[in-house]
Order: structure tokens, then C-alpha cells, then sequence
């Protein structure tokens, strides 16, 4: 990867001045189904994987939002930092990790974001199907986990592979779009333009 990823030190300078805001770490992310519509919802920011400018996400695979990205595996997240009145909007392509991939290197990349989450995070993966009608008012199944397994079949890990993003700042009245191209090993560059607010 390219070492200077401008955009990215802008990401992690909001991250890191706006960490006592408890939404912080919350986007929205967007994807577009196989009836042609979109579909939009709050996830957590799962951190980088190590040395890249791809984004993880933690979800179940039993969600819709799986469907959407077999359909279509492009996306686009929206984070907006309340406090330094920063918005990032990020597109790419995701790459869906789950148990039955192939690639030992993604497996593994999954396994560490499955140790990093909490025990109670991890736990959600073991309840029923998520947006199907609930038989009951209330759970009353109770769930354990030991805490040195590994994924549950449930667990899937999202990775977003940017290739344009666009950064507005409304204090300064900046907003910047940075668009990516690589070159024939692959690598990425990231070329900034200022553009209009």
C-alpha cells in the first residue's frame, strides 16, 4: 500500500479528537439490493486491517445487508464526527469473509476481529435469525460462549476496499475528493482534488 494515505490520516486525526464521543465509532453503510433499492444502516468501526486503508466491519450473516453485497459488492459508508464537524464519505468494494472461505490469510483476518470484539458483542451471533418475526415478546433463551472458541458460523467479516473518498470539514469550509488508482503490481495511489462545498 501506498505509506502516505492523506485521507486516512485525516480519518484517524477525527477518530482520535472526537473519542470521547461514544457514537464516534458508528457509520452508516449503504448498499444497494437485488430489487434495485438501497439500504442503509448504522455498524461499528472494526478498525484497518493492519497496514492498509481497508475498512473492517463486524455483522452476521444472516443479515440482509449479505444478500445486497452478493448482489452488488459495492458500498458506501457515511461518518459524520459531531464534535470536529468532519464527514467522510468512503465507496469501495466489500469482500465478504465468513467460515466458508477458502483464503487461510482471510480466515485468519477473521478469527482476530472475532478475539478483538467483546465476549457480550460476540454473543449476539448466537441468537435467533436476525429480521425474521420473533415467535416470543422475549427472549428467554440464554446463550454461552466459551471465550476461547473461535468464530461461530454466524460471524462474518466485512472488508471495505476504498477507491474514492470524499472529505468535507464545515468549520473550515473544505471538502476534498480523493480518488485512487493503481498501478500494474496493484499498489494504490490516492490523488486529491479541493472541490466546491
Amino acid at each position: 500500500m501506498n505509506t502516505a494515505t492523506p485521507w486516512k490520516q485525516l480519518l484517524l486525526h477525527a477518530l482520535e479528537s472526537n473519542t470521547h464521543v461514544k457514537h464516534s465509532s458508528f457509520f452508516q453503510l449503504a448498499t444497494v439490493g437485488a430489487n434495485g433499492k438501497p439500504a442503509n444502516r448504522t455498524v461499528v468501526f472494526r478498525g484497518f486491517q493492519e497496514e492498509t486503508d481497508k475498512i473492517q466491519i463486524n455483522t452476521d450473516c444472516r443479515t440482509e445487508k449479505i444478500e445486497d453485497l452478493k448482489y452488488c459488492p459495492f458500498s458506501e459508508i457515511c461518518w459524520y464526527f459531531t464534535d470536529s464537524w468532519e464527514q467522510f464519505r468512503i465507496n469501495g468494494r466489500i469482500d465478504i469473509i465468513d467460515g466458508s472461505n477458502s483464503d487461510t490469510i482471510k480466515l485468519q483476518q477473521r478469527e482476530q476481529s472475532w478475539f478483538a470484539s467483546s465476549l457480550k458483542s460476540r454473543l449476539q451471533y448466537m441468537g435467533p435469525d436476525p429480521g425474521i418475526p420473533s415467535i416470543t415478546e422475549e427472549s428467554s433463551e440464554v446463550f454461552s460462549l466459551d471465550p476461547l472458541a473461535g468464530p461461530v458460523n454466524a460471524f462474518c467479516l466485512l472488508v471495505l476496499d476504498p477507491d474514492q473518498v470524499d472529505y468535507l470539514n464545515l468549520k473550515t469550509n473544505t471538502r476534498l475528493a480523493y480518488r485512487c488508482s493503481r498501478n500494474l503490481n496493484g499498489q494504490k495511489s490516492w490523488t486529491p482534488e479541493r472541490i466546491n462545498p
